[in-house]
């Protein structure tokens, strides 16, 4: 049995499910005849990443790329560090990042300009959740999930200090304990 944490439920199983099988659908119609590349940044984009890819009825290959924020459990300082890098060339190949949150745009935005020098055909992005009352930089998201309200939010592949990933729905802790 599943707690909620400190927090509600933001988003129920149920949701996230139906919505990520429509995004698999939308970028099935858009990929039609071609073979996207997906790349999931991990760790916290893990769980959708391996729904996603089940929801598109299409051949594609895929990679993982980690990148970390300096900064706090809670906010980010905006600076950016590769951890692992691609393992498979991207030239020439339709490339769709798949990111669990968007909150500040700093970490995606270095992240499409890195992956933009190595020169794919195209680069999209795929977003479990976005936080625009957070942004920072404006960042393109092609294939969004859900938009939230500014909270420290956790489950379903993100995490709350390392812990609670493995939730099938989207929690937060209470503003008052951030």
């Amino acid at each position: 049995m599943f707690t909620t944490g400190n927090g509600p439920v933001q988003i129920p199983e149920a949701a996230i499910r139906a919505r990520v099988k429509e995004l698999g659908e939308a970028i099935a119609r858009d990929y039609q005849g071609r073979t996207p590349h997906m790349i999931c940044v991990l760790n916290g984009a893990f769980i959708f990443m391996a729904d996603l890819v089940r929801a598109i009825p299409l051949p594609l290959t895929l990679d993982f790329i980690s990148i970390s924020s300096y900064g706090n459990a809670y906010k980010s300082s905006g600076e950016v560090e590769l951890i692992k890098d691609l393992r498979l060339p991207i030239h020439g190949k339709d490339v769709i990042v798949v990111e669990d949150i968007v909150d500040t745009g700093l970490t995606l935005s270095y992240l499409l300009e890195y992956l933009e020098a190595r020169k794919p055909r195209s680069l999209r992005v795929a977003a479990l959740l976005s936080k625009p009352s957070r942004r920072q930089v404006e960042v393109p998201i092609h294939y969004l999930g859900f938009e939230i309200e500014d909270a420290y939010v956790y489950g379903y592949g993100l995490d709350r200090a390392q812990f609670d990933r493995n939730l099938p729905f989207i929690t937060s802790i209470r503003p008052e304990e951030e």
